[in-house]
């Protein structure tokens, strides 16, 4: 009896057809069968990269990020400028923490999505956003983890130092003849300074960290295309901002039209949004940390 199951019904189809049946099963989100397919079609031709990128998106579903970014390198081996490879080759690397790679993939798709003017609305973008975002605050935990070493160090030496002053203190105490008072009076001494300069360090460290607990770039402060924070911001007529050299750059050299509404749009449409000028003026003046941003 012939299975009803279309994973055993293949044997005699050609590597377009498995590609299609892949395509129907991930459809149905049998993202396992569809994986099965798709791993037929390159094995008959091993030559398209569809085949490769369409399983990474498979993997991509089941949260497999290393198989899926293994697939989107074979795809990007025979189409270096595969706006999808590079898209979930981002977003999988972007789930290994590998953030530096993630964000030069997902960096590139926002390229290529210009340059073929393919629109994928927020999807790249917001991906984009996420893995500098992500990159930022693994920068900040490292100099956070340093930062408390450095604390430790520093309360460490003022301790090795007080230790070192009171055994100084007991061995000029045994060459003269000064009463236990005055002794014990300058071990005191001693020992309120290391407490006092001990208070002092942790009191600025912690002025450090509260001031970093709230480090973020709201979005809407970023540049849609470039993700950095606007400096000189215009807004079009479809009531989107982004920064001048950006837009400029994008008019000039992608088309005359708004990136994300695809509207047409000519440089004299840009009109500076200075109200959103001074939003970003006055959180740049109380985060000045966001310029490294």
């Amino acid at each position: 009896m012939r299975s009803s199951n279309p994973i055993y019904s293949t044997a005699n189809y050609t590597d377009v057809q498995l590609k299609e049946q892949g395509n129907c099963l991930f459809a149905a989100r049998k993202y396992d069968d569809a994986i099965k397919c798709y791993t037929k079609a390159i094995i008959k031709n091993p030559d398209v990269a569809t085949y490769f990128t369409n399983r990474a998106l498979c993997y991509l579903k089941l949260k497999r990020w290393e198989l899926s970014c293994q697939d989107c390198r074979r795809a990007l081996d025979i189409e270096p400028n595969m706006l999808k490879a590079h898209f979930f080759a981002g977003q999988s690397l972007l789930e290994m923490e590998l953030y530096d790679e993630a964000i030069t993939h997902l960096q590139r798709a926002y390229d290529l999505s210009k340059e073929q003017k393919q629109n994928f609305g927020d999807d790249i973008t917001s991906q984009l956003r996420l893995a500098r975002k992500k990159r930022w605050r693994a920068l900040e935990e490292k100099q956070i983890s340093r930062e408390i070493e450095l604390q430790s160090y520093v309360n460490r030496l003022i301790k090795e130092d007080m230790e070192k002053r009171l055994a100084k203190l007991a061995i000029d105490e045994d060459q003269s003849n000064e009463d236990d008072v005055k002794l014990k009076e300058q071990q005191q001494e001693i020992e309120q300074k290391c407490d006092d300069y001990i208070k002092e360090v942790n009191t600025l460290f912690a002025k450090v960290d509260e001031r970093r607990r709230e480090r973020d770039v709201p979005d809407y402060l970023c540049g849609k295309i470039s993700f950095e924070i606007l400096t000189d911001p215009v807004i079009t007529p479809s009531g989107i901002t982004y920064e001048r050299k950006d837009i400029e750059e994008h008019l000039q050299r992608v088309g005359h039209f708004d990136p994300v509404t695809r509207v047409e749009l000519t440089q004299e449409q840009l009109i500076p949004n200075y109200a959103m000028k001074e939003v970003v003026e006055a959180f740049i003046a109380e985060n000045e940390w966001a310029l490294d941003y």
